[in-house]
């Protein structure tokens, strides 16, 4: 498994001030400006670009001047699609949670017929994307406009946990009488578990610390040891 883990900047400080770091990395891109018929195009290119700068150091990266260089573009030209920093930002979190939605489905969809070992690859899934993409996730976590919070943003990933682990329940390997107010346990261990393997890297972790984690939060007396251990 590898390493990982969060929160929107609250510092008060100017959106639009340049990090000394984002000044030099990462090159502009070259693109043709604002062409018309090609908004969407010039949408996903300005997300792509935030995706990057984000990635590469973290939220106060992502300003909108910083942005429009490295889309290749000029910074009024994102108004159009989107009217400030804040909403780029919500924008990489909406495609971030869905991606960590997906991860998860395909995790379980690979793992096999024993729903205990699907939860596991579901689990695991959730860490790994925690560990690749750790600015991703740190404003996942973070402040988000009342409407799009991540109670409601990581509502299908829940839903993957809360699902699988019913399934354990209707086989009789979890004792859970509540499988999505357990699930939410499960999330929110999760959560915990990512963050302090992402700053703790000189605590001798357990080689299998997710397996009993899991099967703890999940009610579940013993996970199997099949390929996924």
């Amino acid at each position: 498994m590898r390493d990982a883990i969060g929160a929107v900047d609250s510092t008060g400080a100017d959106p639009l001030a340049e990090p000394a770091d984002a000044l030099a990395e990462p090159k502009a891109r070259t693109h043709s400006r604002n062409r018309r018929g090609q908004g969407g195009n010039l949408r996903t290119d300005i997300l792509a670009a935030a995706t990057e700068l984000l990635d590469r150091g973290d939220q106060r990266a992502v300003t909108l001047r910083a942005v429009a260089r490295r889309a290749g573009i000029t910074a009024p030209s994102i108004y159009p699609h989107f009217p400030d920093r804040s909403a780029i930002v919500l924008a990489i979190v909406r495609e971030a949670f869905a991606e960590l939605s997906g991860r998860l489905r395909s995790a379980v969809a690979r793992a096999g017929d024993d729903p205990r070992d699907r939860l596991y690859a579901a689990c695991l899934a959730y860490l790994d994307f925690a560990a690749a993409h750790p600015e991703r996730y740190r404003a996942m976590s973070g402040e988000l406009p009342a409407t799009d919070d991540p109670a409601t943003l990581g509502g299908p990933a829940l839903r993957v946990l809360a699902d699988t682990l019913a399934e354990c329940v209707t086989a009789g390997h979890s004792t859970s009488t509540d499988p999505r107010a357990d699930a939410l346990a499960l999330w929110l261990g999760l959560h915990g578990l990512a963050h302090q393997l992402s700053i703790a890297h000189a605590f001798p972790w357990p080689a299998d610390l997710v397996r009993p984690f899991v099967a703890s939060l999940s009610r579940i007396g013993r996970l199997g040891s099949g390929p996924l251990a």
